[in-house]
Parts: C-alpha cells; structure tokens; sequence
C-alpha cells in the first residue's frame, strides 16, 4: 500500500481564517503560511480605495465598499482554484454578505434596494465557489479587538465605533454557528500568538490535529 507524503497531503489543503476586526486573522495568516509553507491570500486593506471613505461616511459608501471586497475576494476565489498549492486565506467571501454587508443593511447603512442587488450578485457567484477545508474562526471580545486595533495604529480605524464591532460579533457567532462545513473556533482573548511561541504553538497544534489527524 502506497502512503502518501505529508508534503503531498499539504498541497490539497485550503484554509480560511474568519474573524472580527482587529481578531488577528492577518497575522494568523502569515504565521501559518510560513509554519506550513501555504500561499497567503491577504484582505485588501492598505491599497483599498473607500475605506477611508467608509469610516467618515458609512451609509454614503457601504455598498460601494461592500462591492469592491465582493470583487476582490472573488478574484482571489480564481487564483485559488486554479492553483494545485496549498493555500491560507485571510477573511472568506462569505463574511462580506453573512456578517459585513447584512450588519450595514440592519444598521440602515445600506439601503434595502442595495442590500438586495448585493446578495443576488453574491447569489450567482457563489455556483463558483469553493468552501474551505478547514475554517478557522478568531473569537475574541470587544476589548481584544478594540485593543489591538488601536496598537496597529491604522488612523482611519480611529472611528470604528464599540456598537458596530458588539453588531459584527453578534452575527459572526450566528453565522459560525450556522456553518455547515468544517470549522475550528479559536478563543483569542487570552492569547498572544504573535509574540508568544507557545499559545502560536497551541494553534499550530489544532490546525495539525483537524488537518492531518488519525481520522482525515
């Protein structure tokens, strides 16, 4: 009988790591790219056009926004299924219509007839969509989040307010919970996998476990 290497197991792994704002899903990325040699996929943050925008005006920019993350996630969705490496992903396309863009409409940020133009364009994209082997969720409280936003130091992020963060947290979980496919929750609130081996060996340890355990 023929084994097959742990390298060649690796290569057919896609990840996804979901989470908050300010949950530490880029690091996360990042650490675990490099731990297992998977090609990173990063949010579009730094180079994003209405962010700024958004965060001064939120009801005038919400589903331009919303529709730029759709687009860029998509087009990382492409490149993904057309690569044979493995692959870790920084926030799903499903967090942008499940948690982002319902928070705005339930927060009459987004209009009704926007809300609903959205989800029936995310409708038909999803048909090309493939789900994650693994998910990882990032659960954290509002005073992880609110702390390691602010000691990133993003300026624009300044006037994210504490409601808007409770509101996203509150669908993460429904949707987290909702979740069908597999999943890993993670609680970050008294962990520091960025600065300390051990808690991101912990992580590295369950990522293992659900990936290439006895029964997978």
């Amino acid at each position: 009988m023929t084994h097959k290497k742990e390298e060649d197991i690796i290569k057919s792994k896609y990840v996804a790591i979901a989470g908050n704002i300010g949950a530490g899903k880029s690091s996360l990325t990042a650490l675990l790219g490099k731990n297992f040699g998977w090609e990173t996929f990063f949010e579009s943050v730094d180079n994003n056009p209405y962010l700024s925008d958004f965060y001064e005006d939120m009801r005038r920019w919400s589903f331009n926004l919303q529709i730029y993350f759709l687009s860029s996630r998509f087009r990382h969705q492409k490149e993904m299924l057309e690569s044979d490496r493995s692959l870790i992903q920084d926030r799903t396309i499903y967090e942008d219509v499940e948690i982002f863009a319902k928070n705005l409409h339930n927060m009459n940020l987004m209009s009704d007839r926007d809300f609903k133009n959205y989800s029936a364009l995310f409708e038909q994209m999803s048909y090309y969509l493939r789900p994650p082997d693994l998910l990882i969720y990032l659960r954290a409280e509002v005073p992880t989040l609110v702390r390691q936003i602010q000691s990133r130091g993003r300026d624009y992020e300044n006037t994210i307010r504490i409601e808007y963060l409770e509101s996203l947290n509150k669908l993460y979980e429904d949707w987290v919970d909702r979740y069908e496919h597999e999943k890993l929750i993670i609680n970050t609130d008294n962990l520091d996998f960025v600065n300390n081996k051990e808690d991101l060996g912990q992580v590295i340890e369950l990522v293992e476990q659900r990936l290439f355990g006895l029964f997978n």
